[in-house]
């Protein structure tokens, strides 16, 4: 058997893909043959990715869709069923992490804006993308988690909580999805040198201190170092895989 990681054909919808990560898997997605639809909740920070992609002669569009909003992603599946016809692979990548403090000072909007992206989004995103790959018999998933969905971060505790949802999300989804041959499955990545994680990154204290000794590689990640993972799951290549969690974390968990 040959091991195809080809994305030719394939139409692949990567959130929060304005940035890190999300532009990361959205890149190499597009490199290996995709038709990436990028999305973030501001229009005008994926224009410059995606005009990045079709330069290189690839293909890609970008839609305005708030992960926590409802009808903006029944609008996006309504577009992309109309213009598509089809999704074969969607990344769960875009999510908040709100509030940076303990849980006994949490206040409920942070509760209520965290959970919202970071799983509400996720559960709809998947849900509105498994009924139109069903239509086509195959498809995959993929749901960005954190380490700290298994090993919860100080400081960090609702973000860790609704990351740990993530991971029973998958599982959830992948037991009731495979009868469709729709696959869906977790990537949970360790520190990251991204926007989202500046506030830890460029504290060198904490950093030097704490951090990185908990690192055996001693370095945080670059987002492109997820996206071999990425597109595993997104490809062929993966064709008997569902309901795994792919730690990516320079060895934090071991």
């Amino acid at each position: 058997m040959k091991i195809d990681f080809n994305l030719t054909g394939k139409i692949a919808v990567v959130t929060g893909a304005s940035r890190g990560i999300g532009e990361a898997i959205a890149e190499t997605f597009a490199d290996h043959g995709a038709t990436v639809i990028i999305t973030s909740r501001k229009l005008e920070n994926l224009k410059e990715i995606e005009e990045k992609i079709k330069a290189s002669g690839k293909n890609a569009e970008a839609i305005a869709c708030h992960n926590g909003n409802l009808s903006d992603i029944e609008n996006l599946f309504k577009h992309i069923e109309s213009k598509y016809k089809k999704i074969d692979i969607l990344v769960n990548n875009a999510a908040t992490n709100f509030y940076f403090g303990d849980v006994l000072n949490a206040p409920e909007a942070a509760w209520d804006k965290t959970m919202d992206v970071n799983l509400k989004g996720y559960f709809f995103m998947s849900q509105f993308a498994a009924k139109l790959m069903q239509k086509k018999g195959r498809g995959s998933i993929i749901n960005i988690s954190s380490i700290n969905g298994i090993r919860p971060a100080p400081m960090q505790g609702i973000y860790s909580i609704t990351k740990a949802g993530v991971i029973a999300m998958t599982k959830s989804f992948a037991k009731e999805l495979a009868q469709f041959n729709i696959r869906v499955n977790a990537i949970l990545p360790g520190l990251t040198d991204t926007k989202f994680s500046s506030v830890m990154v460029k504290n060198e204290e904490l950093m030097d201190k704490i951090l990185l000794p908990q690192i055996p590689l001693h370095r945080v990640a670059k987002p492109e170092e997820m996206c071999g993972a990425a597109l595993y799951l997104a490809s062929d290549a993966s064709s008997f895989t569902t309901g795994a969690t792919i730690v990516v974390d320079g060895g934090a968990l071991a």
